[in-house]
């Protein structure tokens, strides 16, 4: 079972869950574009250049660091360094990021967590969803970038620290982050193009824009077995059922065409777990283990990989019916 990462909040921001009407698009599960503190957070934080531990070994981007006790007394504001400048793209508040990051204790440098140990962190850079300090100090970041960030308690775990990690209500937390990926509702898989040459099965266009991949469905009856074939095939690591993806998709009906839910040009992402989406629809699950992160994929899910004679209640999706899906598998994590 993948280790969930001490920042994150309980509910990541952006969740799908297949389980809803319509085209997905309510304004109810979308990602708000510019979020506000609510009236209980701590205004933002005024940023300043240090004081910063030094970084004494694996100081090459990608390397695990090892950071130097902090030395006197914090700064009261946010302490953010570009230590490293990359020349990606540059990271905007709600993007989701993939990074990989050390975390320790200013006062005793103490490590309490760090992802070198696993595997890369992918959340979202969103009130909510991710400790503040992250959130402002990594706006306006460039991926390729390492960043080094001093973060008081107003700004990571507050008043109650962390009792988890062993973080107590007064320490100010440092951070070092190697910023790898970035993705948007405007991203998409990008993998090379693998030929469609089966007529008996929809056809998926293969635009790289973050727009809506349009499906082109045949007249023919629809598949009895589960179909999970590259449109675009990635090169990253293949996803496994102890991983959640970060991704867009769509779901149609083979019959008749209608989409019933989808991210493409609805202003968020979709993350969800392998192991619980195979609690809702066991073909999409089965259709993503296996393949590879950065591929956009098509699965046409039979009945009895599906909702069967139970579909969700305000779906609209019939009984008995088969489904279409493309997923763009942006990340796994």
């Amino acid at each position: 079972m993948r280790r969930r990462s001490l920042l994150m909040a309980a509910v990541p921001a952006g969740l799908v869950t297949l389980a809803g009407c319509g085209d997905g698009d309510s304004k109810s599960s979308k990602a708000s574009a510019s979020p506000s503190p609510s009236a209980s957070s701590p205004p933002p934080p005024k940023i300043v250049e240090g004081p910063l531990p030094a970084i004494t070994a694996g100081t090459k981007f990608g390397e695990k660091p090892t950071v130097a006790k902090g030395s006197g007394d914090p700064s009261k504001d946010l302490a953010v360094k570009t230590v490293i400048a990359g020349n990606g793209r540059t990271v905007a508040e709600n993007d989701f990021i993939k990074a990989n990051y050390v975390g320790q204790i200013w006062s005793s440098g103490k490590v309490f967590d760090s992802s070198y140990d696993r595997s890369p962190l992918v959340l979202q850079l969103a009130q909510g969803s991710i400790i503040d300090g992250w959130r402002y100090a990594l706006t306006g970041k460039k991926i390729g970038s390492r960043v080094e960030i001093a973060v008081p308690p107003t700004w990571g775990y507050g008043p109650s620290g962390n009792e988890q990690a062993g973080i107590k209500g007064t320490d100010t937390l440092v951070f070092v982050i190697d910023l790898l990926d970035s993705f948007n509702t405007k991203s998409s898989a990008k993998g090379k193009e693998v030929p469609q040459t089966d007529a008996a099965l929809p056809k998926v266009a293969t635009n790289t824009d973050g727009s809506l991949p349009k499906v082109t469905l045949p007249k023919s009856d629809p598949p009895k077995k589960l179909v999970s074939n590259y449109v675009l095939e990635g090169d990253g690591d293949e996803v496994t059922k102890k991983q959640a993806i970060l991704c867009q998709f769509q779901g149609l009906e083979w019959q008749g065409g209608r989409t019933f839910q989808k991210t493409y040009g609805s202003g968020r992402l979709s993350q969800f777990s392998v192991e619980q989406m195979e609690q809702v629809v066991k073909g999409l699950a089965q259709g993503v283990t296996g393949k590879k992160v950065g591929s956009r994929v098509l699965i046409v899910v039979p009945p009895d990989l599906g909702y069967g004679d139970n579909p969700p209640s305000g779906s609209g999706i019939k009984k008995g019916a088969t489904l279409v899906f493309t997923v763009d598998i942006l990340a796994a994590m």
